[in-house]
């Protein structure tokens, strides 16, 4: 085999292109990455191994090495088989050329290959016993008749080489690196920013399904109620139902979400302006899906838990050939829950291809097909709230939650129905240049179709006994919204005098469509609510839906161009800076269908960023933070445009931050983090005139937060961390949101902590602690919700190489608690001791 010609090579960025012809046959072009190598041409192949290379190796090791920056490590699955086979495959997932003559590997056999090893260590595993040997030639290697072999046999002294493990972005309960951060492939603790990420081993050990349990023990981050139909995250007390985005593109519907397809959760904390542009004034949740590669997969689960809980999931993946790769996801859910009439049925399907038609680039497509099906449930009223001095410093809140069975449904289950469809189509294509530019492009396009109608407690309970009334209203709200972004990355490496330049630069474009339509439930026909007996809280009045005076019916286009640049500049080996801005028009045109009133506005948003860096050590850094971040007057739901707001300035978010992050080993790190952030240009009324509003710095909030997650021992993974959050309202904003008052469900103190031992290779176990302190169910400071500490707990035993089973255990002390709330009436109790037995196969 003789390689015909090269028709690039580039020193440090590591690509070669290679026509190859092997004798008389047909020639095939095959397109890798250059492969680092060591500076000495001594090449590592695993721990505790000893080998010493011929010298012919060595000669060509130390040629490639004179182009390249370091050593490559590569993440290997090969099973045994034919060495043909699994040559093919180790070229495929390090992406390097590999020549072979087929006579010389024919009827020749390769052990199992797995974990993370150099190419030419996991070659050497390989070949073992073949009497072959793989030389290093033109960023690539050849395999060919072991020269020992080939001549007299000889006998090497051993000389004992390690390599040293490179960890991809997660590693069990750690995340190693972020993506979505800063758009570039940077190590977390090189991101000056505190970042907290749910990985795939976490999420499969806490069996999490929803987004409370998803951030549960993520440290600063609480959940909302979102009145039974949608996901609503606190970020530093501040509220969102519209930031969330899956792989870096927004996903902002106000419905409830599925982990079916998700590799792993983001969540980053304080404004990300810069990089997401509109929202994320608190913090945003990015889920990173599941891809196709080259590595097989099928993974068959099944859960069957407490309440009639039913789930099966699928996880299939497969090469189709050398060029592409093909990936399904799909899950099915039905259960029932602890809250009376409640009933969930949801599925979903997401498949993925990822097609490389040259070693530089690289096509992601994928589709999804989402539904959620579930009853809208806003939990219980409060009693004994009185708002006289609500809110007031040193005044004592007088409300309660209702003292109920925490199964008792207030309103009608029944005719509480909220449905959502989700289709979404995504794509990302990715190329290198010669130059070293590299060019990403993602789209999504998704349209939702969401509904949702609601029976609810619409005040407190009078009284706790026979005597005692609730208030009960109705109304439903149809959302239906097509979305279509599309961005641009450009990114370049630059070292001018020293200083090493890594340039982040690119365009942004979307465009909402959303059309939006409530109604107003009308009991009999004529009354907008209807009072019940509290120990009897069904209402059974029938109910008729028509538009009332207030009730949207709006129509709105929203275009976005958004142009950012960043910065990631090393100093110095021990100092860094990030240094970014983002320009965005946000133009909004707003119909309101009722009043036939058309609104038009644009806005112009400025995000800075700007983070320095200090690394005493390589593996530890302490930094600060400066971010930017707006919410135009559209909303989180671009649904909030009035005549009298359209003028108005966005509402502002600015965050200062400092913190440290130190990978105390490889698999196991330490973060800290203290922060001020404040919330500007919120609208108040002007004193003595409520005729007239302005603008005013109207919140801050003001913590700490520490996280811990990795390995503490190789039997001990540990996720969680403490966080102190003081969240005040800093101008009187109306009568129920005084100056001085707490910030609407933000608890001063968090503890959570999850831990999980492994006894023996088949069997471990977890316990988790949740500890929070109290808060209140909204800004009027009336309602106290206590504090509680809740216990978790799963055990994990492998039956067979293919067999494992999960139980896990929620409230394993079956405390009484409050979960979340959505104001004063909408409080919705802790789930009793739930059980949950999941079943997986691998094949």
């Amino acid at each position: 085999m003789s390689l015909s010609h090269i028709s690039h090579w580039e020193s440090g960025r590591g690509w070669v292109i290679a026509n190859v012809r092997q004798g008389s046959r047909n020639r095939c072009r095959i397109p890798f990455p250059l492969l680092q190598t060591l500076q000495c041409g001594l090449i590592c192949f695993g721990v505790g191994a000893a080998m010493m290379l011929p010298q012919n190796v060595l000669a060509e090791s130390a040629t490639s090495s004179t182009a390249s920056n370091g050593l490559a490590v590569h993440q290997f699955n090969i099973s045994s088989g034919p060495l043909e086979t699994a040559l093919n495959a180790l070229a495929k997932q390090a992406m390097i050329p590999i020549s072979f003559d087929n006579l010389d590997v024919k009827d020749k056999t390769a052990q199992e290959l797995k974990g993370s090893f150099t190419a030419q260590a996991g070659l050497n595993h390989l070949l073992s016993g073949s009497g072959l040997e793989a030389v290093a030639q033109s960023g690539g290697y050849i395999v060919r008749k072991s020269a020992i072999t080939a001549n007299q046999p000889a006998t090497l002294p051993p000389v004992n080489v390690t390599a040293q493990p490179i960890i991809g972005p997660t590693d069990g309960y750690m995340a190693t690196k972020s993506y979505t951060a800063t758009r570039t492939d940077t190590p977390l603790r090189d991101v000056p920013q505190s970042i907290t990420v749910v990985t795939k081993d976490l999420i499969k050990d806490q069996n999490i399904l929803s987004m409370d349990a998803a951030v549960r023990y993520v440290p600063g981050v609480g959940i909302s109620q979102g009145e039974g139909n949608r996901d609503a995250v606190i970020f530093r007390g501040n509220n969102s139902t519209g930031d969330f985005f899956v792989d870096g593109l927004r996903d902002d519907v106000q419905y409830i979400r599925d982990f079916y397809n998700t590799d792993r959760i983001e969540v980053l904390k304080g404004a990300n302006g810069m990089i997401f542009g509109r929202g994320g004034g608190g913090g945003v949740i990015n889920r990173v899906t599941k891809q196709a590669s080259w590595t097989p997969i099928t993974e068959i689960g099944a859960t069957y838990g407490s309440y009639s809980q039913k789930r099966v999931t699928v996880d299939i993946g497969r090469a189709i050939n050398e060029v592409a790769a093909f990936r399904l996801n799909a899950m099915y859910e039905h259960s029932n829950s602890f809250r009376n009439g409640f009933e969930l049925e949801r599925g979903g399907v997401n498949p993925t291809f990822t097609i490389k038609p040259t070693a530089r680039t690289t096509v992601i497509l994928g589709g999804e097909y989402f539904t959620d099906n579930r009853t809208a449930d806003r939990g219980i009223p409060s009693f004994g709230a009185t708002f006289a001095g609500g809110g007031m410093p040193g005044v004592v809140a007088s409300g309660r939650p209702s003292d109920t069975h925490r199964s008792t449904f207030f309103g009608n289950a029944a005719t509480s129905p909220t449905h959502t469809d989700v289709w979404a189509l995504n794509s990302t294509l990715e190329h290198a240049f010669d130059n070293g530019l590299t060019v990403r492009n993602r789209t999504r396009y998704a349209n939702y179709d969401k509904f949702y109608q609601n029976v609810f407690a619409n005040g407190p309970a009078t009284a706790q006994d026979a005597t005692g009334t609730v208030a009960i209203a109705a109304y439903n709200n149809a959302t239906q919204r097509d979305n279509i972004f599309n961005q641009t990355d450009f990114l370049y490496t630059l070292n001018t005098w020293g200083i090493k330049h890594e340039f982040m630069t690119g365009v942004e474009y979307g465009r909402q469509v959303t059309t939006n339509l409530r109604n107003t439930g009308f009991f009999n026909n004529t009354a907008t609510s209807v009072n019940v007996p509290f120990f009897n809280p069904l209402a059974l009045t029938p109910i008729t839906y028509r538009p009332n005076a207030t009730d949207a019916n709006n129509h709105g286009v929203v275009e976005v161009v958004g142009v950012y640049l960043q910065d990631q500049i090393t100093l110095h080996p021990q100092l860094k800076a990030v240094l970014g801005i983002r320009y965005d028009n946000f133009d909004t045109n707003f119909v309101n269908n009722r009043t036939s009133t058309r609104i038009h506005t644009t806005d112009n948003l400025v995000s800075p960023r700007a983070g320095l860096i200090y690394k005493p050590i390589e593996t530890m850094s302490i930094y600060g933070n400066y971010s930017l971040a707006y919410v135009p007057r559209a909303g989180d739901q671009l649904s909030s445009l009035t005549p009298t707001n359209a003028a108005l300035k966005p509402e502002q978010f600015m965050n200062l931050e400092v913190g440290a992050k130190w990978d105390i080993r490889p698999d196991l790190s330490l973060t800290t983090a203290l922060y001020q952030l404040e919330r500007n240009n919120v609208i108040v009324p002007v004193p003595n005139d409520p005729t007239r509003t302005m603008l005013v710095d109207g919140q801050r909030a003001r913590g700490a937060e520490v996280g811990l997650m990795g390995r503490i021992t190789p039997q001990w993974s540990v996720m969680g961390g403490y966080a102190y959050t003081d969240a005040e309202i800093t101008k009187t904003q109306s009568l129920t949101a005084q100056a001085g008052a707490v910030v609407a469900q933000v608890p001063k103190h968090t503890f959570s902590m999850w831990n999980r031992y492994d006894f023996a290779p088949w069997l471990g176990l977890a316990l988790g602690v949740v500890h929070r302190t109290h808060m209140y169910a909204a800004v009027d400071n009336t309602v106290l919700l206590p504090g509680f500490t809740r216990l978790d707990s799963a055990m994990y035993v492998r039956l067979n190489k293919t067999l494992r089973v999960q139980a896990n255990i929620e409230n394993i002390a079956d405390i009484e608690y409050v979960a979340s709330a959505n104001n004063n009436n909408n409080i919705m109790p802790g789930a009793p001791r739930i059980y949950r037995l999941t079943v997986v196969a691998n094949f």
